[in-house]
């Protein structure tokens, strides 16, 4: 029975901080977009205008020859 008198104070402290940290994360905006980086994955942006890769390069912009590019 003396454990207990460690592991409640042990176990409230734990659970503060949990809900502390809940709080702050409400507080700081960690929940304001939840659908815009599941968009934003999906964009391709990185990709060039025109459509079409140069005619040396595979998709993943490597030479065929298997060397990168300088």
């Amino acid at each position: 029975m003396n454990v207990l008198v460690y592991l409640l104070p042990l176990a409230l402290l734990l659970g503060l901080t949990g809900l502390f940290a809940f709080l702050w994360s409400l507080k700081s905006g960690q929940y304001d977009d939840l659908d815009g980086a599941a968009v934003r994955v999906l964009s391709d942006d990185d990709l060039p205008s025109s459509g079409a890769a140069p005619a040396n390069t595979t998709p993943a912009g490597l030479r065929r020859n298997g060397a990168s590019k300088p």
